[in-house]
This record gives C-alpha cells, sequence and structure tokens, in this order.
C-alpha cells in the first residue's frame, strides 16, 4: 500500500509539474507596430578631413628666421607664414644689379662705336663713288682707285663688327637682367605665404634650422568645406547618390547630430573589407572639431511618411520567411509578414500585421524560442 501511495504522489507531482510548464507565462518583451515616418539609411565610420590639404614647405634652402603662426591658427590667403634669412640673396641681388648696370653701359659703349663706324663707312663709300667717277675721266690712277676700295671694305667691316658687338652686349645686359630677376624671385621665396584661408593644423619647425625644399614647416587646411570621409559597405553603394541628406555624429559628442549631405561617393573598393569611402559634407562642427576625429555617418537612402514599423529585433525568420509573433490574449502567435522599407532601427511590416497590434520577443538574449501558442507575460 505504500508503495502504491508514493507512485500515486510521484504521478500526481509530475502531472502538476507538465502542467505547471504549459500553463506557465514566460516573460516577454513587446513593442507595438505604429504608423509613423520611417527613413531608411546606410551607415559608415569614417573621418573629419578637409578637403583642401596643403603641406607648406619651402621652396629654396635656407635658414628659417621666423614662424609667424602657430597651431590651430586661422589665417588669410597671402597671409605672411614664415621668414627665410635672406641676406645671401640680398648680397646676390647687389651683384646682379651692378652686372646689369655694366652691361647696359656696354651696349652703350658699342652702339656709340657703331655710329662712329657708320660715319667712317658713309665717308669711304663718298670718297669710293668720287675716285670712280675720276677714274673713269682717267684723272686718277688705278692705285687710287684701289685703295678707296680697301678703305669702303674696311668700313664696312667696321660697321659689321660694331653690330655684331651690340649683339653681344645686348645678349649679355639680358642675361644680366634674368639673372637679376632671377635672384629677386629667389628673394620672395624667403617670405612663405598662405596660399588660401584656412586653418594651421599642425606646425612642424621652429626658427634656427635649416629648412630645405619639400621638408614640412606647417599642415594647413581649407576650412570652407569640411567632410567626413566615411568606409561604407559595398553592398551599400547601388542605393546612394550624391546630394542624399546624411546625419553625423562625433564620437566626441554623440550626444547631438549634426546634418549633412552626400558630396562624393569613391570609386574604388578596398579588396580586403570590401568597403569603399563616402564623403559627407557636414553643416555643423563641434567647438574643438579636430582634423582625423572619428565619426558616424546615417545617409539617407529612402523615406516613407508613413509606414507601419516595428524594431528589427522582433523580426524572426524560419525558412527564409520573416514574421513575427503577435500577443494574442495572453498568447504568442506566430505570424509570417511581408517586409517593405528596412530602415537602421525598424522595418516595415507590408503585410501581415495590423497597426496597434503588439509583438514580442524572448526577454531575454540567452532565453529559448517562443513558440506558437506559448502562454506569456509582457514585462
Amino acid at each position: 500500500m505504500k508503495r502504491i501511495i508514493k507512485h500515486i504522489v510521484l504521478i500526481a507531482l509530475i502531472a502538476s509539474l507538465v502542467a505547471w510548464v504549459k500553463l506557465a507565462r514566460v516573460a516577454v518583451a513587446g513593442a507595438e507596430a505604429r504608423t509613423g515616418p520611417l527613413a531608411v539609411e546606410v551607415m559608415g565610420t569614417g573621418t573629419l578631413e578637409a578637403r583642401v590639404k596643403t603641406t607648406i614647405s619651402p621652396r629654396i634652402q635656407e635658414h628659417l628666421d621666423e614662424v609667424l603662426v602657430d597651431q590651430g591658427d586661422a589665417v588669410k590667403e597671402g597671409q605672411l607664414l614664415a621668414r627665410l634669412n635672406d641676406s645671401d640673396i640680398q648680397a646676390q641681388i647687389e651683384v646682379a644689379t651692378a652686372a646689369l648696370i655694366a652691361a647696359q653701359a656696354g651696349v652703350e659703349r658699342v652702339k656709340s662705336d657703331e655710329a662712329r663706324a657708320l660715319a667712317v663707312e658713309k665717308n669711304a663709300r663718298v670718297n669710293h663713288q668720287r675716285v670712280s667717277e675720276l677714274l673713269a675721266k682717267r684723272m686718277v690712277s688705278q692705285e687710287s682707285m684701289d685703295k678707296a676700295v680697301e678703305q669702303l671694305h674696311i668700313a664696312e667691316a667696321d660697321v659689321a663688327q660694331s653690330r655684331a658687338a651690340i649683339a653681344e652686349a645686348e645678349s649679355q645686359a639680358v642675361t644680366a637682367r634674368k639673372t637679376l630677376l632671377y635672384q629677386q624671385q629667389r628673394l620672395s621665396y624667403t617670405r612663405v605665404i598662405s596660399p588660401y584661408d584656412g586653418l594651421v593644423v599642425r606646425r612642424d619647425r621652429d626658427p634656427g634650422g635649416v629648412v630645405v625644399p619639400g621638408g614640412s614647416l606647417m599642415l594647413l587646411a581649407a576650412t570652407n568645406e569640411l567632410w567626413v570621409s566615411a568606409w561604407v559597405n559595398e553592398t551599400a553603394s547601388a542605393g546612394l547618390k550624391v546630394g542624399q541628406p546624411a546625419r553625423v555624429v562625433f564620437r566626441s559628442d554623440e550626444a547631438n547630430t549634426v546634418t549633412g549631405e552626400v558630396a562624393r561617393l569613391g570609386r574604388e573598393t578596398d579588396r580586403e573589407t570590401r568597403e569603399f569611402l563616402v564623403d559627407v559634407r557636414v553643416r555643423a562642427l563641434p567647438p574643438n572639431w579636430t582634423v582625423g576625429q572619428r565619426a558616424d555617418v546615417f545617409i539617407e537612402t529612402g523615406r516613407a511618411e508613413s509606414a507601419l514599423a516595428v524594431p528589427q529585433a522582433f523580426i524572426q525568420w524560419r525558412d527564409g520567411q520573416p514574421g513575427v509573433f503577435v500577443n494574442e490574449g495572453g498568447v504568442a502567435r506566430w505570424r509570417g509578414v511581408t517586409l517593405g522599407l528596412h530602415g537602421r532601427e525598424k522595418a516595415e511590416i507590408a503585410k501581415g500585421v495590423a497597426a496597434g497590434e503588439q509583438i514580442v520577443r524572448p526577454a531575454a538574449a540567452k532565453q529559448a524560442a517562443l513558440t506558437d501558442g506559448q502562454r506569456i507575460k509582457v514585462k
């Protein structure tokens, strides 16, 4: 009898446990299907960059006398940024100036020699003509004629020599003038000026050392156009185009979102990450922005002003088909749905759920999946 009683009690306990399991309500999280605007966004992560950045460097090798701006300074186009030592070049300009003056004086001298040679040549030509006429009348000898011809040839040679000397002197004057211009140009290189309005992002050199062409004095960034160069997965490329609106969230100020738009699309995909660059122009910047700081961009590729949407975390897939669990009087019921637009956090339900219905999912991440007909309790 005792053995029978024990079996009856055990059976009753098992039956009670099975009934409790079947009738127990599983804790679930719930969300209401609501109608409202829905934006489809593509996310990317990148850095703030200036569209135009320039490494400011000298064009000649010289001692650096002075740097007039520092990191973080705003500069204007044509503003003097740095000054190189110009004492050697000034001395060379003085030498070149003296050489030009001497060359110009040489031109004047040989021109005066030409004038004298022309006068002698004219006189020789007149004398030659007169002797020729007298020889025709047999009033002078052939010897006088030969002498007149010789004098004319000498005079013509002197004129040619004078003209050659003028050409040479003028060439020397041109060389001296170009040498002076070259030294004056080099003098202008001792003044390093800003090519545009911008911001000194980095200062690399201090006065006292020798700088060489190509060596960085500072990094200058144009502030007229700044954008976030973001890496976006290549699968989103078909829906992207220039001019699309975007949201930008800087890692240094995650509580605030600034607006922007797509300015440029990259045309090369990274072969390792399968991502490509999208440049998003920013309309506002954080108070203490820095070139290279991290930011997340959310590019709007589609929008519906009135869409029935649910959180994407509530959508589940069975045999490749999407569906949701709907709370029907405390019981989870599976429904297959037709999806529309996919936003970053929500998805549009085109068919299968009505506005106002509550959809559910397991409350805990490690909780077992729901089953159709399971009793639930919404937390």
